[in-house]
């Protein structure tokens, strides 16, 4: 059997870093060498500060880095001298990204493969020999059918190029640990001999942690396929319970007791039934987008409009969420001051991509609200960054630098506000001094908890005098404020008809 002893890994993401630093760290006798166009981010994974958080990912590269572990910014030595290559896709760390597109047919749903088409061509210029190249995350489905058109359009005696699928399912936060214990690893590959023998020599490398029985083998478009719905799946899971949140607002049930009753049935179970002001990450909303326009591409209407509701509910519990704190704040948050604790998508890391909270900030700051914002892993700069994109700030991104404050203390951000709105889980939050804050702010003082982070700490907080409001349930009793004795000037949103 064709044993695997170098890999190379193009992309320094969220995917390629920590995947690359774990194979290294449970296979001493293979060198990795993880490469990016990036040179900053590589010079990052090479210093004592990486260029991202994942709990336990610093001491697993510090146990193997420039042992058998190397960052390099010299992708085409890399590529030749592997025996895998793997395409390690980021969506904005890396060179090597499938981003949205954003122009053209399928703009906003269609994944825009420009990239992969340039690393494909890329190895296959440098490469000699045997080569197992390897897609590393998620990819439409057929990637692989285009990769493999271009190796054997541009072939040559002395290459032999195999490829195959490889998707990553670990989740930010508990990435390291998802890695070193995986429910299960899909490996996809062709049906012949040479694909099943590429498919062997892949697996033999997980098999130095991960049992046999937790390795799957499928053909190439059922492992990428299987990416894109296990993505899916999870998404809409998280749909379906916010959209029981608001009706738990409606009526007085808690959302809380709902999904515990619904996940003791096994047949549903309990995980991924948390609700909240909605996903984030860089694949929930663009991999159900991609399956949209998929179903679309294959005349598959009813099925494309099924997928696009789960984007919509999102987009509905984000801005509803928004239009509960207005209305709460007598219809207007015009100059007020709101203390937003938690910036990226969720706890544990500091990735902001997709995170609610930047969609919330942008109703706010529509509304002309003064926003201090606290998160302790994002930095500044990207939060500044991304409320400064053209669909967040619109025509004016100088309003961002008027409107948003960013600060390194939450007790800092919470003086002087009139609300305090938590949007992130970190667990930090639950220990903050609230009657410190409360004694600070101004009164009535707010508290919009979009997490229920502070559940448990409800009785506490009314003693204090503050009003709660948490997703999924009634904690305070309140008349929203109606000018001229009318309907409130801004209700929640209705969710949007389906693009497909």
């Amino acid at each position: 059997m064709f044993q695997i002893k170098k890999i190379c890994c193009i992309g320094a993401g969220y995917v390629g870093g920590p995947t690359c630093s774990v194979i290294a760290s449970m296979c001493p006798e293979i060198t990795v060498t993880v490469v990016d166009v990036n040179e900053s981010r590589i010079k990052a994974w090479n210093s004592d500060t990486l260029p991202i958080y994942e709990p336990g990912l610093n001491e697993v590269v510090l146990s193997c880095r420039g042992k058998n572990l190397f960052f390099s910014t010299d992708i085409d030595s890399a590529i030749k001298e592997a025996d895998l290559v793997f395409i390690s896709i980021s969506f904005s760390f890396a060179q090597v990204n499938t981003p949205t597109k954003t122009y053209g047919m399928g703009k906003g749903r269609a994944a825009d493969l420009k990239f992969i088409e340039a690393c494909a061509r890329r190895i296959v210029e440098v490469s000699d020999g045997y080569k197992i190249v390897t897609e590393k995350s998620t990819v439409p489905v057929r990637a692989a059918e285009s990769i493999r058109r271009i190796f054997d359009a541009n072939t040559k005696p002395s290459l032999n190029l195999q490829v195959l699928s490889n998707p990553e399912f670990l989740a930010e936060g508990t990435a390291v640990k998802d890695l070193k214990d995986p429910d299960r690893v899909l490996i996809g590959g062709d049906e012949n001999p040479e694909g099943q023998r590429a498919i062997r020599a892949l697996s033999a490398v997980y098999e130095h942690w991960v049992p046999k029985s937790r390795i799957i083998t499928t053909n190439t478009w059922s492992s990428e396929l299987s990416k894109l719905a296990a993505n899916a799946f999870l998404a809409q899971r998280i749909s379906s319970i916010n959209s029981i949140s608001a009706l738990c607002e409606s009526t007085g049930a808690d959302v809380e007791e709902v999904a515990r009753a619904i996940g003791m049935d096994q047949r549903i179970g309990s995980k991924f039934l948390k609700a909240s002001v909605g996903f984030g990450g860089s694949c929930f909303q663009k991999d159900v987008l991609n399956l949209v326009y998929l179903c679309e591409a294959l005349n598959l209407p009813e099925v494309a409009s099924y997928w696009q509701q789960v984007i919509d509910m999102n987009e509905y519990q984000r801005k509803r969420f928004a239009c509960r704190i207005i209305d709460c704040l007598f219809n207007t948050v015009t100059g007020k001051k709101i203390a937003l604790l938690g910036f990226s998508f969720k706890k544990d890391t500091g990735d902001t991509r997709e995170s609610s909270s930047i969609y919330i900030s942008k109703y706010l700051m529509d509304e002309g609200a003064k926003l201090h914002i606290y998160d302790p892993k994002v930095l500044k700069e990207q939060i500044i960054q991304d409320l400064s994109q053209p669909s967040i700030s619109g025509d004016n991104p100088e309003r961002v630098a008027d409107l948003v404050t960013v600060t390194s203390d939450p007790y800092e951000a919470c003086e002087s506000a009139h609300a305090l709105v938590i949007c992130t889980e970190w667990d930090m939050f639950k220990d903050l001094d609230y009657e410190k804050i409360y004694h600070k702010m101004l009164k009535p003082a707010f508290i919009f908890d979009g997490r229920r982070v502070l559940d448990h700490l409800h009785p506490q907080l009314q003693n204090f005098g503050f009003q709660i409001e948490t997703i999924g349930k009634k904690v305070t009793t309140r008349i929203p404020f109606t000018p001229s004795g009318g309907v409130p000037r801004i209700s929640e949103p209705p969710i949007k008809k389906s693009k497909a």
